[in-house]
């Protein structure tokens, strides 16, 4: 089990995964609804300079930037969200995760992150490899499944064919977490695949389509983020599908709060809703990723994997 070391919500740190061959997953797209084959032949080229763009503006803003680039062979499409397969933790523990589609098991290049950190000055003393059970078809896609409340070892997850609830079990006992499981769905009824498509944590805010959520456990999950002390931003279904709630408050190096989300995200968020992102997190650090968000379906809080473990 994890050291009970306490852990801030927000990390003042980041890990990017610059992709050499991003492309359109179809095995992933059938229960991703918000990824679409492209037939432009420049998609790979479009997609790194949009990654390359939010790692200087997170550069800019005063967070620390750690790169690992792909390995172009064999492809992995989807390794520019690294989120999924890894988590970091105060206790100086990295979790990796059991995925869905035999291309992005791939990713899962733990010596490689291993020796960039430690090069960067961090500790890994313990690695929780969960991964095992994707052989038997059950799957849980790191924080995409998983909503960490860090500094309450809470979780939140919404119940997919990519979040297994045993996993869960496993996660919750090896990092001393207790995790809420509860059903959404999209306007068509269909599981929302991740969770982080409908709810981000901050320090002080959560920004939730609680319309997404089946009506039976809409309450408990309010009242068990307000008992938190966040303040709940809600946001429609429409923002939704244009990743209003798939963004990640983050810290500068002065320590004060930031928040990552991607332009498309912020130009369907309201004036009001932007205020409260403002006043409750801190500044908006904004990128264009319109052709990682469509192929991949995926955005910003998607591409980073935050680092929460000890200096050395």
């Amino acid at each position: 089990m994890e050291a009970l070391e306490s852990e801030a919500q927000a990390a003042d740190a980041v890990l990017l995964v610059r992709p050499a061959a991003f492309g359109f997953n179809a095995e992933a797209a059938k229960s991703n609804a918000f990824s679409h084959a492209s037939t432009d032949p420049d998609c790979a080229t479009l997609a790194l300079a949009e990654f390359e763009g939010l790692a200087q503006k997170l550069d800019d803003a005063g967070v620390e930037v750690l790169v690992l680039d792909d390995s172009a062979h064999p492809p992995k499409p989807d390794a520019v969200f690294p989120n999924n397969w890894m988590s970091t933790h105060a206790g100086g523990t990295i979790v990796l995760y059991p995925m869905a589609t035999a291309p992005r098991r791939l990713e899962r290049r733990i010596d490689d992150v291993r020796e960039l950190l430690k090069e960067r000055g961090y500790q890994v003393r313990r690695v929780v490899d969960l991964s095992a059970p994707e052989q038997e078809g059950r799957y849980l896609e790191g924080t995409g499944s998983l909503v960490l409340d860090r500094p309450l070892r809470r979780a939140f997850a919404s119940r997919s064919c990519r979040t297994d609830r045993e996993i869960i079990s496993q996660f919750d006992e090896q990092l001393g977490y207790s995790t809420f499981q509860f059903d959404a769905f999209d306007e068509n009824g269909r599981p929302i695949y991740h969770t982080n498509v409908l709810l981000s944590l901050g320090t002080r805010f959560a920004a939730l389509c609680i319309d997404a959520v089946a009506p039976e456990h809409r309450r408990p999950l309010i009242e068990r983020i307000e008992d938190s002390g966040r303040s709940i931003i809600e946001l429609s279904f429409a923002q939704l599908r244009k990743f209003g709630c798939n963004l990640l408050e983050l810290r500068n190096s002065r320590g004060e709060p930031v928040i990552a989300l991607s332009a498309k995200a912020q130009a369907n968020l309201r004036p009001d809703q932007l205020r409260a992102l403002e006043t409750l997190g801190g500044e908006l650090i904004a990128a264009e990723i319109p052709t990682i968000e469509a192929v991949g379906g995926g955005s910003i809080r998607c591409m980073i994997a935050e680092i929460h473990l000890p200096r050395a």
